[in-house]
């Protein structure tokens, strides 16, 4: 799963990515930023794609090859759901520890984006995922206030995989009670907030 990529030098990016059994990898994708690169439309966040690279002893980063998109959240239906892959993608970059194979996590992106491409509501899903990876990493509280609505989604959560999440039929009232926990507890693991939660409130606002 591609998580994220940054410019190096004129022409190149460094990609970060999450394997299932190899753990977070970064590496150089050399002219990956020229017109006509064989990694076109295969770098973008929460990307599922076949990526072959190798190693170099000493270098912390590894040189890709090639990468080859499996399944990819450009198509999905909105501007919105495109908005969340990012964020999602962002999610498990902050919490993958390089080379820590963790294949819970690499399992959760993956189903996250066949339920954004199954046309999956955004909201629900969103908290669905927020709720799996805090609890993955240990960091969801057993004695949380909620209201009986929060309490059972959160509940459901447990019993549906994510491209049913809206069989659970949360509120709007309910899924921003949800947000605002989620967010505080994310907020307060990381020591700041997520640069794509910027992005999705103005997505919101438009």
């Amino acid at each position: 799963l591609v998580l994220k990529t940054y410019k190096l030098g004129e022409a190149d990016r460094i990609v970060v990515f999450l394997t299932a059994d190899r753990g977070k990898k970064r590496g150089v994708a050399g002219h990956a930023r020229r017109p006509r690169s064989r990694f076109r439309g295969a770098l973008e966040p929460l990307t599922w794609a076949r990526i072959a690279y190798f190693e170099r002893e000493r270098h912390e980063l590894v040189g890709l090859n090639y990468a080859e998109p499996v399944r990819t959240p450009l198509v999905a239906v909105s501007p919105e759901a495109l908005g969340y892959s990012h964020y999602f993608a962002e999610l498990l970059d902050e919490w993958a520890a390089d080379a820590d194979v963790d294949e819970r996590l690499y399992r959760l992106g993956c189903s996250a984006l066949e339920a954004l491409l199954a046309g999956a509501p955004v909201e629900p899903l969103a908290r669905y995922f927020e709720c799996w990876l805090l609890r993955l990493q240990g960091v969801y509280p057993a004695d949380l206030a909620l209201s009986s609505g929060a309490a059972t989604f959160l509940d459901g959560v447990r019993r549906v995989g994510p491209g049913e999440v809206d069989s659970l039929g949360a509120s709007s009232r309910v899924l921003r009670e949800i947000e605002l926990i989620h967010r505080k507890l994310i907020t307060m693991h990381l020591d700041r907030e997520l640069r794509s939660v910027r992005v999705l409130n103005e997505l919101r606002r438009s």
